[in-house]
Formats: structure tokens, C-alpha cells, sequence
């Protein structure tokens, strides 16, 4: 039996049904966004990925493959898919705050069969389709951030914007002044670059020291490497803010959705 495939649709725009055509404003006041856009923002792909997806005929309205990018719609008034799939409404944004236990994948899924972060949410009654937003190392632990906002995602990852990471560390060995102010001088590290990092020291023990480290950055294994470059190996490592965001009381394995006070101060400390 011979199965029926969806054609491209390469009508011009004014010849879509009405209501697959662009509007100046819905009834409930919503603008109309760029196809792209609103898939960017769905968390299914970058906006120059959402392109590809369109031009390749990948991407449904209301029943009708679309693969103009100029096309303009208001997300919640029309059923988008992409590969078959519905994709959440940009104007249904969910966001919330994990802690990711030590000895857990930072990934949805692992072919090593691995406990992952998404074995913890799934018992929850999250209901929208999250992503974390970054990864933590598998011996690491600490605040990560899950959302459903592309966006938002790709802002906070972007090193332009430069959004601060603080961790709590333990190191071996009791560091110096001047091991400590490579820090924050920069330190070069195993892939090339130099990078810089705020420090304060906490406590010390007799072969060992904790301290905050702050970055700005999101290369991989970044604070490790630091601590390795000024001498002192890392024992441990606990992620405790990304932004205006903190880990609060929050026990290992738990999570909670944001608060509207923390998603204004998130938001506010991208957009400024």
C-alpha cells in the first residue's frame, strides 16, 4: 500500500487559508511571529536550524507543509508541527530548577544506561516537553535550569552575554595568594584559551580548601582544568547560582518551578 506524502506548499503567503495567513493581532492580542522564531523558541532548534527545517519541508501548519520563512502566524492560533510532531506554544513557557545529584548524566538519555537527569523529572507531574539548559559533569552536582524556552536557552549559553556561574569547590591542598590570583588573571587551559574566574576562599583544612569559584564562561570541564592548572586537583564540585538564580534549600533530586520574581530577574539580566 502506497502512503501519501505532504507536498511543499509554495504558495505565496495571500494564498494560504485564512487561517494558516499572517494577522496584524489575534483577538486575545497576541502580534504574529516569524515562523522560525516561534520554533526557535519552542526549544526544538537554533533559529538558523528552524530555517533549515522550513526550506526542507519538514514543518506543518494546520495541515499544510509550509516552507516559507517570511510567513507569519500567532502561535497559539494554529497547530504547528514539525516531523509529525506538535510543537508547545512559545506562549506557554514553563521553567524550572533541579538539583542534579552527584553521579548522574546531565543528558535526557545515556547508552552507558546511566542514572540521567530526566529519570527524575519523569516522576514528576511536569507535564510540557523540558530540556536542561547546559550540563553539569557526571561527578558534579548542583542548580541546573529546565525550560521549554529556546530563547532563553541559547542567551544564557551564549558567551557574549556572559552570565556568571558560581560553584562551591573543594581542592586538595591549601592554595597560595598568588595560585589564587591566576585565577583571576586567567589561566590557560588544555584547549588553548585563556580564562578568568572570580574566587573567594571559604575554609581551610589541613590538606584541603573550599572555596566559591565564579565564571562567565561554559567551556567544558572549565572549572576543573583551572584548579588543575594553579596546582590544586578538584575533590568536589557544587554548582550554587546561574544568574539572579539560586539553589536555596533545594535537596539533591529535587526540583521546583520558578518563582514569577525569578523568571522577571532572569529575564531582566539578558535583556539588560
Amino acid at each position: 500500500m502506497k502512503t501519501r506524502r505532504n507536498k511543499p506548499d509554495n504558495r505565496r503567503k495571500a494564498d494560504l487559508p485564512p487561517r494558516a495567513a499572517a494577522r496584524r493581532e489575534s483577538p486575545a492580542g497576541s502580534l504574529p511571529w516569524r515562523l522560525q522564531r516561534i520554533l526557535a523558541h519552542s526549544g526544538l532548534a537554533s533559529r538558523r536550524k528552524a530555517e533549515d527545517l522550513i526550506r526542507t519541508g519538514r514543518v506543518v501548519v494546520d495541515g499544510r507543509v509550509v516552507t516559507e520563512l517570511g510567513l507569519k502566524l500567532v502561535p497559539s492560533d494554529h497547530r504547528i508541527e514539525v516531523d509529525g510532531k506538535r510543537i508547545a506554544s512559545p506562549e506557554s513557557k514553563a521553567y524550572y530548577l533541579f538539583y542534579k545529584p552527584k553521579g548522574v548524566v546531565s543528558t535526557l538519555r545515556d547508552p552507558q544506561g546511566r542514572p540521567t537527569i530526566f529519570d527524575y523529572w519523569s516522576r514528576t507531574q511536569i507535564q510540557e516537553r523540558i530540556f536542561p539548559v547546559g550540563r553539569l559533569d557526571w561527578d558534579a552536582e548542583g542548580l541546573m535550569l529546565l525550560t521549554n524556552d529556546g530563547e532563553l536557552a541559547q542567551t544564557l549559553l551564549h558567551p557574549k552575554f556572559q552570565v556568571p556561574k558560581t560553584y562551591r569547590v573543594k581542592v586538595r591542598g591549601i592554595p597560595t595568594l598568588d595560585s589564587l590570583r591566576r585565577l583571576q588573571t586567567g589561566t590557560w587551559l588544555p584547549s588553548g584559551k585563556k580564562h578568568q574566574a572570580e574566587w573567594k576562599m571559604v575554609k581551610t583544612g589541613l590538606d584541603r580548601s573550599w572555596l566559591l569559584i565564579t565564571i562567565r564562561e561554559g567551556e567544558k570541564h572549565q572549572v576543573k582544568n583551572m584548579c588543575a592548572a594553579i596546582g590544586h586537583p578538584l575533590m568536589a564540585i557544587k554548582r550554587i547560582t546561574l544568574g539572579p538564580l539560586s539553589l536555596g534549600r533545594l535537596a539533591p533530586g529535587e526540583i521546583r518551578p520558578l518563582t514569577p520574581k525569578e523568571i522577571r530577574a532572569l529575564k531582566s539580566d539578558l535583556s539588560g
